[in-house]
């Protein structure tokens, strides 16, 4: 494949069972092949997307000083702000050309769930950051269970299989802020070679070059989507999961050229994670001879801690 596929999550929507199979089919094979699509009929409305482009912006605009103070130790960087070029890809020693911050799942108080997670950090300089982030976040997380819904039935699983291990899920919305770049990087880019670590990532803000998927020929393709889409990916559990039927494709987010270094980039991906006691054992249909059993047995949640120990956000 050269180019990213694109499908309608309004034909999965529907109540007509050959577009749904449809959709079903462009999705599943996208996935098995660059493990990309872009994804239009999904549940942000564009007054959401404006309003969240508008806060995101207003808190990278704030003084470092005022950034730093949600900067939230002994956490690995789970909520709150991570501060310019703490992060880098796995094997790589050059931090990241990026700052971000994160918004991570709203349980209730009552909640299993709320002694494991971290709790979110609130903004005090901007009334409605925090309010925005989580109405965006829960709208990707409603987009991400109807894709799953679609996998499960080309994984031959129930529908709704990953439904119980998505809600409550260790999720996380990260808005990215890539700043101008001052003096020529030695070896960074604005985000280094890698894959995703979760489910499925849901990306917003790809329009424009600059991200880009390497196919299985190892071609670099830029990934450019429309505005009115989002770029979704497999991530390194769900393969595992599915034996590599669905591919976790090694993707980057290139330097600008030199004449346009003194420009922002911002980009907000949404990293859908299961609860932490998720087993990520193969899937016994995706075994065969042609295809054996590729991985050990782990839960999601000792996996998430390898890789966040391995890009340098956990001791």
């Amino acid at each position: 494949m050269n180019k990213i596929p694109s499908v309608n999550l309004t034909d999965f929507l529907s109540e007509n069972p050959s577009k749904k199979e449809k959709f079903i089919n462009e999705i599943g094979h996208a996935y098995e092949n660059i493990g990309f699509v872009a994804l239009k009929g999904h549940f942000l409305d564009e007054a959401l997307v404006d309003n969240l482009y508008k806060e995101i912006k207003n808190f990278f605009d704030l003084p470092v000083s005022i950034k730093e103070k949600y900067e939230i130790p002994g956490i690995g960087g789970q909520r709150g702000y991570v501060s310019f070029g703490k992060e880098s890809a796995k094997g790589r020693k050059e931090g990241d050309l990026k700052e971000f911050w994160h918004f991570g799942q709203y349980v209730e108080k009552a909640s299993k769930y709320a002694e494991e997670y971290p709790e979110n950090v609130t903004v005090a300089e901007l009334e409605r950051f925090n309010e925005v982030g989580k109405k965006t976040y829960q709208m990707l997380e409603k987009t991400a269970k109807y894709v799953l819904r679609s996998l499960a039935i080309h994984l031959k699983l129930e529908e709704t299989y990953f439904d119980n291990f998505i809600k409550n899920g260790n999720s996380i919305l990260r808005p990215i802020h890539y700043p101008p770049i001052q003096t020529e990087p030695k070896g960074a880019e604005r985000a280094a070679a890698h894959g995703d670590i979760n489910l499925i990532t849901l990306l917003m803000g790809a329009q424009g070059k600059g991200l880009q998927v390497q196919n299985h020929l190892g071609e670099w393709i830029d990934a450019v989507a429309e505005p009115d889409e989002l770029m979704i990916n497999v991530g390194d559990m769900l393969a595992r999961h599915s034996n590599n039927k669905l591919k976790s494709t090694i993707h980057r987010v290139t330097n600008p050229p030199k004449e346009m270094w003194g420009t922002s980039r911002y980009s907000i991906p949404f990293f859908m994670h299961p609860i932490s006691a998720m087993k990520l054992d193969v899937l016994e249909n995706c075994i065969d001879e042609a295809n054996p059993k590729k991985y050990e047995d782990i839960t999601a949640g000792e996996f998430l801690d390898q890789r966040l120990e391995e890009l340098g956000l956990k001791k």
